[in-house]
């Protein structure tokens, strides 16, 4: 299980280190388990986080929040409750997104392309914030440096990024829906776990999380093997068939005309 502190958590739920504090005072939030005098944080605490966020986005005030989770606690067991809002809102990923300093982030961009910072902000795959930068995906930004570091340009390499992003943004939407469908389909629309249905529901979702990565990476390999060959296998026929004509044609000699 992951183990966050303070900062880390803070980042990962895309929030701040003053508004956690907050949660904490006003009981949203249960305080951190204490390793000597530093105060760790657990995926729980960012499930609870990421919910609190989550309806802050949807426009309820604080005060309507600490009501509803209070309501909703009243009636269910504690440790059902937070079982189910870890399934809903965990992170599906261990990255921590990182600060760089803005000096640095900008000395590794292409020198010749002034608006290659704006575009990656634009992707959101930089944040600044005065003089540095939150990379929410360290990871992404690492594939973008090694793919640029073996000959690729930036510029292609975010075309791709800016062309399959939202491809995987609707699968992903695609499957939560389903999943939620399904939840709700039999439920109802008023529905809320009760009791056994806790389980039920969050053992569902934390299925479909495997289910759905495992198939995404699953058709995403057959499909690139398959271009893989069709692409390079017909690159590699015309290169050998051009070192290789055939007898008595020569290189762009049209070809023999043929019997139907």
């Amino acid at each position: 299980m992951a183990e966050y502190l303070i900062d880390e958590l803070a980042r990962v739920a895309g929030t701040t280190t003053r508004n956690v504090r907050a949660y904490q005072e006003r009981g949203l939030l249960a305080p951190p388990s204490k390793r000597g005098r530093v105060g760790v944080y657990s995926e729980s605490h960012l499930a609870r986080l990421r919910l609190i966020t989550s309806l802050h986005d949807r426009g309820y005030a604080t005060a309507q929040i600490t009501e509803l989770i209070e309501g909703w606690q009243a009636g269910r067991n504690l440790a059902e409750v937070l079982g189910f809002e870890q399934a809903v809102n965990s992170p599906w990923t261990d990255e921590i997104p990182i600060y760089l300093p803005m000096a640095q982030v900008k000395a590794s961009l292409p020198v010749d392309d002034p608006g290659m910072f704006d575009r990656l902000v634009r992707l959101r795959v930089l944040k600044p914030e005065g003089d540095r930068c939150l990379v929410p995906s360290p990871q992404l930004l690492t594939v973008f440096a090694e793919l640029v570091s073996h000959g690729f340009k930036m510029a292609d390499v975010l075309a791709l990024h800016e062309a399959i992003a939202p491809a995987i943004d609707d699968i992903a939407r695609r499957m939560v829906e389903t999943g939620a469908s399904r939840l709700i389909g039999e439920h109802g629309e008023a529905w809320l776990p009760r009791g056994d249905q806790v389980g039920e529901a969050t053992a569902l979702l934390q299925r479909l999380r495997q289910l759905a990565m495992s198939s995404v990476q699953g058709i995403l390999a057959h499909a690139m093997e398959h271009h893989v060959a069709d692409v390079l296998g017909e690159h590699l026929a015309r290169v050998m068939k051009s070192e290789n004509p055939v007898p008595g044609q020569g290189v762009g000699s049209p070809r023999p005309a043929t019997e139907d």
